[in-house]
């Protein structure tokens, strides 16, 4: 027979095991948005104040200001990482993601600084996560029209940079340049490790690396506003030349043979028929072009230039590849 005393200990232990699993079942994902800015003082504080609604942890990555937006982050309550220079919206996710992984984050959140991203947006891009459906989210200005139409230029160059993207991967997406983004952690120690571009190009990497590793990735519609003061920092032409070379970069790595080999077959078979064409020209009419001469020359040697590279790129592709098997 037990006694009072033991009955109340058992009774009291058995409330305290049900009030622990009770906890632990509404654990709540560690949410963490991260925010690269330069010089974005005027609209950095009422940022981080509408995502301080959602997450758990503001990170600003201040990528070499030159004004007070490390100092209203920081009193805001945001953690500051501070590039004593400006190195590029790539190099500002980077370090985001590396200090997202330090603090042990569920779900991280990109959005820029500048209040073209509505945080209020946070909860629907986070959800595909939280359910489980998805590893990564872009919040997409093409699944229904912004509130604030995308300027004529701005919309013709990312679909067209989105299409050619969405060649080389196995999923297809309707914006690829997206800054608004949503990752699981599953997804962010897959991907963070292996990010080498510091410019614009970013967007389309982690999408490779998403591709390569077979993440899940799903799109929400979301509005970006476009009439904020300076929405770009970049020069739009200049911005455009720097995707186009990242993928460029990142069709050839991944493959080779198509983005390189191809274009040197043709090259080479352009440089033939001009050296079959001259010395057909000098036997009829003892002439001998050396314009022609020069042409048919710089075609064959850009063809093997291309060929060697586009092995260089294979075999090293190749190497990776089984890096990346033995690892996993």
């Amino acid at each position: 027979m037990l006694s009072s005393d033991g009955g109340m200990t058992r009774h009291m232990i058995s409330r305290e095991v049900l009030e622990l699993r009770e906890e632990t079942r509404h654990v709540r994902p560690k949410v963490v948005a991260c925010i690269p800015a330069y010089n974005e003082e005027r609209s950095i504080a009422k940022v981080i104040l509408l995502a301080k609604k959602y997450a758990d942890e503001i990170i600003v990555c201040d990528d070499g200001s030159t004004d007070m937006t490390s100092e209203i982050a920081r009193a805001l309550g945001a953690i500051v990482i501070k590039h004593p220079r400006n190195m590029g919206y790539g190099a500002a996710l980077i370090s985001l993601f590396r200090k997202a992984l330090e603090l042990k984050a569920d779900v991280i959140i990109t959005l820029d600084a500048d209040g073209q991203h509505n945080p209020e947006e946070i909860p629907r891009l986070i959800q595909p996560i939280l359910k489980g459906e998805a590893d990564i989210v872009v919040g997409s200005r093409f699944i229904k029209e912004c509130s604030n139409r995308i300027p004529f230029y701005r919309r013709l160059g990312i679909k067209l940079i989105t299409r050619i993207s969405n060649s080389s991967m196995k999923f297809n997406i309707t914006d690829s340049q997206s800054g608004y983004r949503a990752y699981s952690i599953k997804a962010l120690k897959l991907i963070a490790p292996y990010l080498t571009e510091y410019g614009m190009g970013i967007s389309l990497e982690v999408l490779e690396l998403a591709n390569s590793a077979k993440l899940r990735v799903v799109e929400v519609p979301v509005e970006i506003t476009y009439d904020v003061e300076k929405p770009s920092k970049k020069n739009p032409i200049a911005h455009g030349i720097e995707l186009i070379m990242s993928l460029v970069k990142l069709i050839s790595l991944e493959r080779p043979i198509t983005c390189l080999g191809l274009p040197s077959l043709a090259f080479i078979a352009i440089g033939m028929s001009l050296v079959a064409y001259l010395i057909l020209l000098f036997n009829a009419t003892r002439y001998f072009s050396v314009p022609l001469a020069i042409i048919a020359l710089g075609a064959v040697l850009v063809g093997m230039i291309l060929a060697m590279s586009s092995l260089t790129f294979y075999a090293l592709s190749t190497i990776i590849k089984k890096i990346d098997r033995r690892q996993s």
